[in-house]
């Protein structure tokens, strides 16, 4: 019974300095995650979106909250002013959640394109989502307006063979417009004290 009692209180302190040792780990990394995921995974979809900004909008990004989660809103300027800015968004699509992002003209709350940031979609039928020429069918819609297919009474041509994977990046768009309306005034306040 004390044999038992040991290999008990043995493997308890293992798995504590294994947890304390692993959770120590993801704490000094988590920067350095963030960061590329946001140069490899994010950044692409950024620097289409924000092409024609001056600045690099992901070293010039602002985190804001937005009830309980903590949002990265990139920035980018155009004409020497903050005028652009670019966040994620999420909606179901055929194969899972298609992270979606959002750019924005904070003059005129006007898309300015949207990019596919990940996806699990069918390659060659909804991965079509990732092609420039889609994004681009989002460009001039209001960000406020809720963005449908054109067979569901919207605006947006469905990509072929590939309607839901559509209405996923509608709905993630949608959902963007909704948390612009609640984030733009947290947005034009911290680009004043942006220093670019």
């Amino acid at each position: 019974m004390r044999d038992m009692i040991k290999m008990v209180v043995v493997i308890a302190v293992l798995a504590s300095l294994s947890g304390g040792l692993l959770a120590g780990i993801r704490n000094s990394t988590r920067e350095r995650i963030e960061y590329q995921q946001l140069v490899f995974v994010k950044g692409p979809a950024i620097r289409t979106i924000l092409s024609e900004c001056s600045n690099d909008p992901i070293t010039d990004r602002l985190k804001i909250k937005d009830g309980d989660t903590e949002r990265s809103i990139f920035v980018g300027v155009l004409d020497g002013k903050p005028q652009v800015v670019a966040f994620e968004s999420a909606g179901k699509g055929f194969g899972g959640m298609i992270g979606v992002m959002v750019g924005v003209n904070l003059k005129d709350d006007k898309l300015l394109r949207i990019g596919v940031t990940t996806h699990s979609e069918t390659p060659g039928l909804g991965s079509k989502a990732t092609e420039k020429s889609f994004g681009a069918k989002f460009s001039g819609l209001p960000v406020m307006d809720i963005t449908k297919v054109k067979n569901d009474g919207g605006q947006i041509d469905a990509l072929t063979g590939a309607t839901i994977t559509t209405r996923g990046v509608c709905e993630a768009v949608t959902i963007a417009g909704d948390i612009y309306k609640r984030i733009k005034p947290q947005i034009q306040e911290k680009i004043k004290s942006l220093k670019l």
